[in-house]
């Protein structure tokens, strides 16, 4: 992924808001990816709170146009990236619950949120990724895990970012073709 097509911030609402505010504008390409360290307003689907402290990785991609217009298969396609690469990188066993979780040992790690944007005839989508990675600790109410707390050591958010973009892209062009 090319250096220049990442933006990184330290704090932010929303990773998919910066997303959908950039389409259009002069910084928009395809394959942009917004990551941020932690997110204040991150949510899922029926805007749903999703809990982004510093540690999780959370980043957004716009998608280039395509022939899919519908979202679901969008965010299957990411889900399946995201498990096969949890899968082949740290020998782990995720479990999808369609259409946008991800499971480790029966505990949520990770959400998809795709939204499409529409302007005029053109239809530009953006597909958010929260996974937690490196996080010890989670709300009591929350029934969730960190790939941390399943390995017993740390990961490396920016290259498990590059892989699950290279893999979705990979995803991406085999069914667009």
């Amino acid at each position: 992924m090319n250096e220049n097509n990442i933006i990184r911030l330290e704090v932010t609402e929303s990773t998919n808001q910066d997303a959908k505010t950039m389409i259009g504008s002069d910084d928009w390409q395809d394959w942009k990816v917004i990551v941020a360290n932690s997110q204040q307003s991150g949510h899922g689907k029926q805007g749903s709170a999703w809990f982004s402290p510093e540690g999780g990785l959370y980043f957004s991609i716009i998608l280039p146009k395509a022939a899919i217009k519908d979202i679901q298969i969008m965010t299957i396609l990411a889900a399946f990236a995201i498990a096969n690469v949890i899968k082949d990188s740290y020998n782990l066993e995720p479990m999808i619950k369609l259409p946008n979780d991800i499971y480790l040992s029966g505990k949520k790690f990770c959400g998809i949120l795709t939204e499409n944007i529409v302007s005029g005839e053109d239809i530009s989508s953006v597909i958010g990724i929260g996974i937690n990675t490196n996080i010890r600790e989670f709300p009591d109410d929350l029934l969730a895990t960190s790939i941390l707390l399943e390995l017993g050591k740390e990961v490396d958010n920016e290259k498990l970012m590059q892989d699950i973009v290279d893999e979705f892209k990979k995803y991406f062009k085999e069914i667009t073709n």
